[in-house]
C-alpha cells in the first residue's frame, strides 16, 4: 500500500492532476476521476485501487478525445471507435467510452443515420442505393439502414430524380433526345436510383427537337463521325458506317439521309 503525498494541477492542462505516492510521481488523472475516487492527500491506495483508477482515467481520456472528435460534426459509433483505435486506445477502454457517450446522448446511430439521409437528399439528391452505401461506410447496422431508408418514399425519390433529369436536359442541349435519355439514365443510376424510378422519370419527359435544331445537331456530330470513317472507308461502306453511327445516337433516318447526300455533293 502507498499513500498520496501530493496532488498538483498540470500547467499545460488545467483539467488534469499529477498524483504522487510516497513522494514519487505515480500517475495523472482528470478532475472527474479525482472526484469520483475521492483522491486527496493522505489517502492510502492498494495496487488494485491504483489499477482501477488508471483504467478509469484511460476511459476518461478516450471519452474526452471522442467529445473533441464529435465537436466538429455528428459521427457514427463506428467512426468514433476507429478514431480512438487510431489514437492507441484499447478495445475495452473504447467500449466503455462509447457506452458513456451513448448514455449521455453524444452518440446515437439512429439520429445520425436520419441526419445523414436528409443531408444526402438535400445536398446531393442521392437515391436509396447510394445512401445505403454511405451508411454502410459509416458502420451503421443493416437493420437500421433499412429502417431509415424506409422513410425515403417513391414520391420523394421521383421528385428529386426529376430535378436531376431536368438539370441533365439543360446541360445537354447539344445532344439528341436518345443521347439525353441515356445521360439521364446514367446520372440517376449513379446517384443510386432504381431502374423503376429511372423508367418513371423517362416516361414523364417529352424530349423533342425542332427541324432547325436537328440540322445543328447533325452538323456538329455528323461532321466528326464523317471525318472518323472517311479516313478508313469510302463509297457505300462509308455511308453505311456513318448511317449506323448516327442512328445509334438517335438521329431520324430522313435527317441522316439528307446529311449523307449533302456530304456526297460536297465531295463531287
Amino acid at each position: 500500500m502507498r499513500a498520496i503525498t501530493k496532488i498538483s494541477r498540470q500547467k499545460r492542462n488545467q483539467d488534469r492532476y499529477n498524483i504522487y505516492l510516497n513522494e514519487e510521481y505515480a500517475f495523472a488523472v482528470d478532475e472527474g476521476t479525482l472526484i469520483k475516487f475521492g483522491l486527496q492527500k493522505g489517502k492510502v491506495l492498494e495496487q488494485f485501487e491504483i489499477d482501477e483508477i488508471q483504467y478509469e482515467d484511460e476511459i476518461a481520456k478516450a471519452f474526452n478525445k471522442a467529445i473533441g472528435f464529435l465537436s466538429f460534426q455528428m459521427r457514427s459509433e463506428h467512426e468514433v471507435k476507429q478514431k480512438l483505435l487510431q489514437l492507441g486506445h484499447g478495445e475495452a477502454v473504447i467500449q466503455e467510452a462509447i457506452h458513456k457517450l451513448n448514455r449521455l446522448g453524444f452518440l446515437n446511430d439512429e439520429s445520425y443515420s436520419k441526419a445523414l439521409l436528409e443531408t444526402r437528399k438535400r445536398t446531393a439528391k442521392k437515391g436509396p442505393a447510394a445512401i445505403r452505401q454511405d451508411l454502410m461506410k459509416k458502420g451503421i447496422a443493416k437493420d437500421l439502414q433499412q429502417e431509415v431508408l424506409n422513410s425515403y418514399g417513391h414520391d420523394e425519390q421521383l421528385q428529386l430524380a426529376m430535378e436531376l433529369a431536368e438539370k441533365a436536359i439543360r446541360s445537354n442541349d447539344n445532344k439528341t433526345p436518345t443521347q439525353v435519355k441515356q445521360k439521364i439514365q446514367d446520372v440517376l443510376l449513379r446517384k443510386g436510383y432504381s431502374y423503376g424510378i429511372v423508367n418513371d422519370v423517362l416516361e414523364r419527359l417529352t424530349l423533342e427537337r425542332k427541324e432547325d435544331e436537328w440540322s445543328t445537331l447533325i452538323e456538329n456530330q455528323g461532321e466528326k463521325i464523317w471525318r472518323k470513317y472517311a479516313n478508313k472507308f469510302e463509297g457505300f461502306e462509308l455511308h453505311q458506317k456513318v448511317k449506323q453511327a448516327l442512328y445509334q445516337k438517335g438521329f431520324p433516318s430522313e435527317i441522316i439521309t439528307a446529311f449523307i447526300e449533302q456530304k456526297e455533293q460536297e465531295n463531287e
